[in-house]
């Protein structure tokens, strides 16, 4: 499996750089910030890990998390700050996730991708876990390759336009503050883009 260096310091998408270097420490938390990043701004999404491991008093273990009572761990979600806009589903997903690590990779997350040969291989098994859309899987890929160098042959076609060198189109492109406010304006731009081409196709009203 080819590899490059990874990103220095850890993921610089929180502004925390406790928050930031866990996420590279900890392959766990990097899937449940992966998992939470939805419908919430990317910095509370990806500093939930570090957050949830506070509250736990323990290092982030699939294997605990998935034997834990479901209204404990939604009432860690919960607690003010509350780790998502939607915490109790979240939290649900989230311990799927764990349920899933322990059957198929032995509580092991990074085994997710450290034993995928090929890119499509890697991207099925992104697809099949819980919180992880097409999209997402995708992005996932990317964010694998660009940021921590986890390179399986084919990885670029599995991870799809996010896979392009510079794409600016999510969080794989991001590696550093000035990169996530480009990827924002970026998105921003397109979203203005398909906005109106959708009220130019619109009937006019009589």
């Amino acid at each position: 499996m080819a590899r490059a260096a990874k990103t220095p310091g850890g993921l610089p998408f929180t502004g925390d750089p406790r928050a930031d270097k866990y996420l590279l420490d900890e392959p766990l938390a990097l899937l449940i910030g992966m998992v939470l990043d939805q419908q919430v701004p990317l910095e509370r999404a990806f500093a939930g890990p570090w957050v949830l491991r506070q509250r736990l008093g323990t290092g982030l273990d699939a294997a605990k998390i998935a034997a834990m009572d479901p209204d404990e761990l939604a009432a860690l979600f919960a607690e003010r700050p509350a780790l998502h806009r939607f915490p109790g589903s979240m939290a649900a997903r989230v311990q799927d996730l764990c349920h899933l690590l322990v059957q198929e990779y032995g509580g092991n997350a990074a085994g997710v991708w450290t034993t995928a040969v090929t890119g499509d291989e890697l991207f099925k098994r992104v697809r099949a876990l819980p919180g992880f859309g097409e999209r997402k899987a995708r992005i996932f890929v990317a964010l694998l390759g660009k940021r921590l160098g986890i390179r399986p042959e084919g990885w670029e076609q599995a991870a799809g336009p996010f896979g392009q060198v510079g794409s600016l189109a999510s969080v794989a492109d991001v590696d550093s503050p000035g990169a996530l406010l480009a990827m924002r304006e970026h998105r921003r731009a397109i979203n203005s883009r398909k906005a109106t081409a959708e009220a130019l196709a619109r009937p006019a009203q009589a």
